[in-house]
């Protein structure tokens, strides 16, 4: 059996490369880049503030794994949670503080690996954990759903997003049509089942509370690299209910609210 990348291997990749990094080409760093990211990456994934529900969190205590280059993270900010982000890639880490420092904003952003996530924040201390699209890409994902349940509180929720094993893009993928992410060579990208999923998060000591799934990306990449949003053509003659409901059985993106038990 293959064994998985190490956690090294992992960092230097998204240290390249930033997830995200690319959604603006305005100067890295500017007030305009962060907006115009902000604004891509919404437009892209619209369900994306749905499902973290920003404002739900005034007053408390949030702790995101792998927080990137920190779009969701100044939301939560600026929401007025308590926000506390880890993130492997120094890179990433480098311009989430950057930008809490542009738009003048509190948190608290700390390097590390989610593996040892109790080793970084304190344990039962945070009314929501929340982690998207992250803990598919490190060697020990069960490893980081224990620690989660070991620092989230008895009354908190955990909120994360995962690969979906039935899915458009798996099915692309492996067809060698496309990759999981939008730079190739991407070292470890795990895709799971529903059934697999809920019996991850039992194990860690969670119990779901809800699970759905969502995005699929439906424009041409050679245009939109340019910033250029042109549906793929068997996409563009869709009516916009069908997408939606084939999104709803076959996207990307799934969705999961769970609860401490």
């Amino acid at each position: 059996m293959t064994q998985p990348a190490s956690i090294e291997t992992v960092a230097e990749y998204w240290n390249r490369r930033p997830c995200n990094v690319r959604h603006s080409p305005s100067e890295v760093g500017s007030r305009r880049y962060f907006d115009e990211v902000e604004q891509r990456k919404y437009f892209v994934e619209p369900h994306i503030p749905a499902f973290a529900e920003f404002g739900r969190w005034k007053g408390k205590r949030v702790l995101e794994i792998g927080c990137g280059i920190g779009t969701d993270a100044v939301n939560f900010a600026r929401a007025g949670a308590d926000y506390t982000g880890v993130e492997l890639s120094k890179a990433s880490l480098a311009l989430a503080c950057r930008r809490f420092e542009v738009f003048g904003l509190r948190g608290r952003l700390i390097e590390g690996n989610a593996e040892e996530l109790s080793s970084l924040v304190e344990p039962a201390a945070f009314d929501l954990v929340y982690s998207f699209g992250v803990i598919h890409h490190t060697p020990r994902p069960e490893a980081v759903l224990a620690e989660a349940r070991r620092v989230v509180r008895p009354d908190g929720e955990f909120r994360l997003m995962l690969y979906a094993k039935n899915s458009w893009k798996d099915a692309m993928i492996e067809a060698g049509i496309d990759q999981p992410e939008a730079q190739s060579g991407c070292p470890i990208a795990f895709t799971v089942t529903r059934r697999e999923m809920r019996e991850m998060l039992a194990t860690a000591g969670f119990e779901v509370v809800s699970i759905a799934q969502d995005h699929i990306f439906p424009y041409v990449v050679e245009k939109y690299v340019r910033y250029e949003y042109e549906l793929q053509p068997w996409f563009a003659a869709m009516p916009e209910r069908m997408f939606r409901a084939l999104e709803r059985r076959f996207g990307w993106h799934t969705l999961i609210r769970a609860e401490p038990r």
